[in-house]
């Protein structure tokens, strides 16, 4: 990957496209050759396209589902307005200069209705289109500078009024050449022409010419509103030549002029799209001369712009270009508020939002483009380095963006994204002092000597409980921290080196009062033992702190319960308060430090056995031996269910998160300290475990532990603190587990023998106790994608594993948010706050579904390909037809020439085929009366049916497969009675003996004629089918159809219709030898003859015109040579 340049800092902002709107145009059928887009216009409610044959679209942006259509037969639409100050209103202008403004009774959920058609502007060519921005009234201007002004009476104030009114028309002015923009603000109506541009006070009929100089061209022009807090007057700004505005106030009176023209030399900002990635040239290129043909006013400080290479976006006021990127081929632009929509020449639109540059890689890290997001932070690093997206964008999320890098392939990528990370702050001498001592967190730093929690303060201060909260006490650290002096600072790891010592012995100075976390600053003794004990001061301080900044007030440590010891150990909790009596720490530090650390602590026996499980997986004999792979996972799984079967672990709540981070601050691992509890019972107990008795009564607890119910609660959360390297190790071996359905250890009982109780519990059973008890443990992603291959024919399983999820994302804001509201904006906040590739994504889509259903499911298709259709077939399990919505709606959401690709991509396993074409046929068919009858053969006109996933099935059928999946196909379609399909993979398989059978039963003649038609290529076979017919006219007369009269359907098939077939594609003469021996030449009618006859005629005409022009040819190629 190759280096990424750097963009300068003066480019905050970026235009960006998360969404395409092809599907949409696809399932509009605006992407044809035939049909496009001509016209675009947007509101806070509606995207309203405009296309060729004169229909309007208009688009719900909300989710883009619903949708209006509103035809006009009086031509193209040229032009569209959507009212901003009611989304009820849009005024549409055709190709012949017909204005149509419609009413579309959302409110009233009724039918859209036309309320005023004007001919004002008939035949000629409406260029603009605006409307009033406090009253229902359109401004319309055309080609050759007519401007006019259409009141409305709607259907709400005709209520009120005795009798309904329709205003005239009201010519506003004529000017002398073609209207190119129109914008109305406050009373007053800004006209731009070719030649210049126009002031119209509509109230008091005045008029101003805007400057004094003329242009000729289309340039464009805009109001800019002032902002109503300050009183500021509204602005207008006029395009001129050369990259030029004027600044006008609002009386008309040009102000200033503005030069763009040298600024416009930079080099274009690339568009951050999800096809390419960006791309950046810092050569600096010419200065630009251009015409701006329309400004329009975009978010609050911005003017936007477009010619034929690219879209600008100025601030005006400050004479500066906020940006521009190369998007070349624009037609129109339509805005509203941040958000842009692109017409171009080719009828496509284009849906970009201006961002800046910090909330555009938020936006791509919550979708999880883990690369577009780093080079989005490396190419506008200037920009992310400032302060005001340092809120947003912390060193947290920037470090888990480079994880989540392939070093492999993105070496270039990571290498300039950990500058940026260390660009975070300046290194200067003030700050590099202090991050000697706080690192880059707010309130603690990391050292080779422990983890300290620094908070200076004066002798005699008061317990930082006292704080109001930690922001505060953040704050005040921050204000003591300048009261030192650099020496103090460099000093303190000096003084922390005595905390490394095997033992101390120090006597500290009794009457000395100590600073509330003991850090010796450089007005005291260095003492080893403050060192040490600041060290676990200061740890269980940041741990109890981070619990209370989560979910609960600050309390005093006096008031904290604290925990029992058991009978068979001895109480080890350290004391909890940051004030503490001399006396009292000298007794403890003596006790601790004296004595030896602890031999062994409760992780090293699993630590042994998980770095032996994972050495021996290394081992090509053992990793590709299934038994032998299973041996190993067995043993480790037995050491994994004694050390969490330990009594140090048996009164800790498994759901209550609480409780979990309680412990957390009486229990924490730290490196410089390699034994945390020091006592008498852990040792006692780590020798009793060596007695073969409590072996086996460990052993018979793990087998109860097994046995538990299945509705217990789960361990979502880790029972302690696990080192990150062990955790990774962990979940490794615990997920191989599951993926081996390596589910218990094989436990003997003390007479050597196996538990049979054990052995007989179904795998189900086994696998969801696992789940359950070893949650916090497994890599989620892959645990899902074992569970829905080896457990696809058991729901238990997967529906433990939902419930596992929805327990752990209950915690989450989002979660608790998600209980109000309808789909739409649940499907809103699903998608601006959980992450793509999060694991509780399909957690809240489970919630999703179980509340509303099958449109959930449909609405689920947005966040392909993190959820699967693997996933939703689990999710629905109960109801498959379900899925079937599901799958449909996904294929037909890409463009038609797309889909079969992308559905064969979904047949994963290939299995999945003919499980999906079942499922196809079976749901949503026609009675099975209706289409076999009693022989087995199809009824008349039975492939005439409607089946709801006829599309998905002929889609299934037409992908490539082998000989014998294609056979299973055929049989699936004849037995459900989808013919279509079935007369399709007959004849793919060369069973056209069996088809053309099939469709004499069906009684079609349309099934052999047209272009896909099944006509008979050799003599046998159209002997074939005239003796099929002749046997089928001796039969007794056909059942109705099922529809109706077959009188009333489709020609049937019968010997003379197959006897004209014959003779247009074989000829007259030949058909008629064909059916003399056949014995079919006297049931034919005088139209046969007839039609034999035109046929021999034009058979003859067409041999003369043949010979005609070839004689032609010969005699030019003659005169050519000579």
């Amino acid at each position: 990957m190759t280096f990424v340049p750097v963009i300068p800092e003066s480019y905050s902002h970026v235009l960006a496209e998360f969404d395409s709107l092809d599907p949409l145009f696809s399932a509009l059928r605006l992407d044809s050759s035939r049909l496009k887009c001509t016209s675009v216009a947007v509101s806070r409610k509606w995207l309203a396209l405009g296309s060729s044959g004169g229909g309007l679209n208009l688009i719900q942006k909300e989710g883009w589902k619903q949708r209006l259509f509103l035809s006009h037969k009086e031509g193209a639409i040229s032009q569209v307005a959507c009212c901003l100050h009611d989304d009820d209103y849009v005024a549409v202008a055709t190709s012949q200069g017909i204005v149509v403004v419609w009413e579309l009774n959302q409110e009233r959920r009724g039918k859209p209705e036309r309320i005023y058609v004007s001919s004002e502007h008939k035949g000629r060519k409406v260029t603009a289109i605006c409307w009033d921005t406090a009253i229902l009234r359109v401004f319309v201007g055309d080609h050759v500078g007519k401007v006019s002004a259409i009141k409305l009476n709607t259907s709400k104030q005709a209520k009120a009024a005795a009798a309904f009114v329709m205003f005239p028309v009201q010519t506003i002015t004529t000017i002398d050449s073609c209207i190119v923009q129109l914008d109305y603000l406050d009373g007053r109506l800004l006209v731009s022409s070719l030649t210049r541009s126009f002031l119209c006070d509509t109230e008091r009929e005045k008029f101003w010419k805007i400057g004094n100089k003329e242009r000729d061209g289309e340039y464009g022009a805009c109001f800019f509103p002032g902002r109503c807090s300050g009183g500021q007057q509204p602005l207008i700004y006029c395009a001129r030549p050369g990259s030029r505005m004027w600044e006008v106030n609002f009386d008309g009176e040009v102000l200033s002029t503005h030069q763009f023209k040298k600024l416009l030399s930079s080099p274009p900002l690339p568009v951050i799209n999800l096809r390419s990635e960006p791309q950046y040239d810092q050569t600096v290129g010419s200065s630009q001369s251009l015409s701006f043909p329309k400004l329009l006013h975009l978010s609050e400080h911005c003017v936007l712009t477009w010619t034929e290479r690219g879209i600008y976006i100025f601030i005006p006021q400050n004479v500066q270009v906020l940006l521009w990127s190369e998007i070349k081929n624009i037609q129109d632009v339509a805005v509203c508020k941040n958000e842009l929509f692109c017409l171009h020449l080719n009828g496509k639109v284009s849906h970009l939002s201006l961002l800046s540059v910090e909330r555009c890689v938020e936006h791509l890290l919550r979708r999880g483009l883990w690369n577009l997001a780093a080079r989005t932070c490396c190419l506008f690093q200037n920009s992310v380095i400032a302060s005001r997206a340092r809120k947003s964008l912390t060193i947290d999320k920037l470090e888990h963006l480079k994880s989540q890098l392939d070093p492999s392939s993105c070496s270039d990528l990571i290498s300039q994204l950990e500058e940026l990370i260390l660009k975070f702050e300046p290194l200067d001498s003030a700050c590099s002092s202090r991050r000697s001592s706080i690192s880059s967190h707010e309130s603690f730093s990391i050292l080779d000597s422990g983890i300290y929690r620094i908070i200076s303060s004066r002798r005699g201060s008061q317990s930082d409980e006292d704080s109001c909260s930690l922001q505060s006490q953040t704050l005040s650290e921050d204000e003591r921290l300048k009261e030192f002096t650099s020496h103090q600072d460099e000093d303190q790891p000096e003084q922390c080196c005595g905390s490394h010592g095997n033992e101390v012995t120090f006597e500290a100075d009794k009457n000395e009062s100590f600073l509330p976390f003991g850090i010796p600053l450089s007005f005291r003794s260095p003492s080893p033992l403050v060192s040490l004990q600041a060290v676990k001061e200061s740890v269980s301080s940041f741990v109890r702190k981070t619990t209370e900044k989560i979910g609960t007030l600050h309390t005093s440590p006096d008031l904290k319960v604290r925990p029992e010891p058991r009978d068979d150990e001895q109480s080890c909790e350290e004391d909890m308060s940051p004030v503490t009596c001399p006396k009292e720490e000298d007794t403890v530090g003596k006790k601790e430090l004296t004595s030896q650390l602890p031999k062994q602590d409760w992780f090293q026996e699993l630590k042994v056995a998980t770095t032996e499980a994972m050495t021996m997986l290394q081992d090509p004999l053992v990793l590709f031996e299934p038994k032998s792979l299973r041996m190993v996972l067995q043993e480790w799984l037995l050491q994994l269910e004694k050390t969490l079967a330990m009594k140090d672990f048996s009164g800790i709540s498994d759901t209550s998160n609480s409780s979990v981070k309680s412990d957390q601050d009486v229990v924490l691992l730290d490196e410089s300290i390699k034994g945390i509890l020091d006592d008498d019972s852990e040792k006692e107990k780590r020798d009793s475990l060596d007695n073969e008795e409590t072996v086996a009564q460990a052993e018979h607890e793990s087998v109860d532990s097994l046995r538990e119910p299945s509705d217990d609660i789960f361990q979502v959360c880790s029972p302690c603190v696990i080192a990150n390297g062990l955790r990774k190790d962990l979940a490794e071996l615990t997920t191989l587990c599951l993926e081996l359905n390596v589910l218990n250890s094989k436990i003997k009982c003390t007479n050597g023998h196996l538990d049979h109780t054990l052995q007989q519990c179904c795998p189900e059973i086994l696998a969801c106790q696992f789940l359950k008890k070893y949650f916090f443990l497994l890599d989620l992603k892959r645990a899902k994608e074992s569970i829905k291959l080896s457990y696809a024919s058991s729901p238990c399983v997967w529906d433990t594993f939902i419930e596992g999820l929805k327990e752990m994302a209950s915690s989450n804001p989002t979660y608790v948010a998600m209980e109000e509201g309808d789909l739409p904006t649940r499907l809103k906040l699903l998608d601006d706050s959980v992450p793509f590739d999060s694991p509780l994504l399909i957690a809240y889509a489970t919630r999703l579904y179980e509340k509303f259903g099958e449109s959930a499911l449909r609405s689920l298709i947005r966040f392909y390909p993190s959820i699967l259709p693997s996933d939703i077939i689990q999710l629905c399990h109960n109801h498959p037809a379900q899925f079937l919505a599901y799958l449909d709606s996904l294929v037909k959401s890409r463009p038609e020439d797309q889909r079969p690709s992308f559905l064969e991509s979904l047949l994963q396993p290939e299995s999945l085929r003919l499980d999906w074409l079942h499922l196809a046929v079976s749901h949503g068919a026609p009675p099975s009366t209706s289409t076999v009858d009693n022989e087995g053969y199809p009824r008349p006109h039975s492939h005439l049916l409607s089946w709801a996933y006829s599309q998905l099935i002929l889609h299934l059928i037409k992908l490539p497969a082998d000989f014998t999946t294609k056979e299973k196909m055929t049989d699936i379609c004849r037995s459900c009675g989808f013919w279509t399909g079935y007369l399709t993979l007959c004849l793919e398989l060369e069973r056209r003996r069996e088809a053309f059978t099939n469709i004499v039963h069906l009684n079609d003649m349309s099934l052999m004629e047209g272009d896909n038609g099944w006509i008979p290529e050799t003599m046998e076979e159209w002997k074939l089918l005239l003796h099929l017919v002749q046997n089928k006219s001796t039969r007794p007369a056909l059942q109705e159809s099922p529809n109706g009269n077959l009188s009333d359907g489709p020609s049937p098939i019968n010997v003379e219709n197959v006897a004209l077939l014959l003779a247009k594609a074989m000829g007259p003469d030949q058909a008629w030898s064909l059916l003399q021996e056949c014995g079919l030449a006297l049931e034919l009618s005088e139209r046969f003859t007839r039609t034999c006859n035109i046929l021999r005629i034009a058979e003859k005409r067409q041999r003369a015109l043949i010979q005609s022009m070839l004689e032609k040819c010969d005699r030019f190629f003659w005169a050519q040579q000579a």
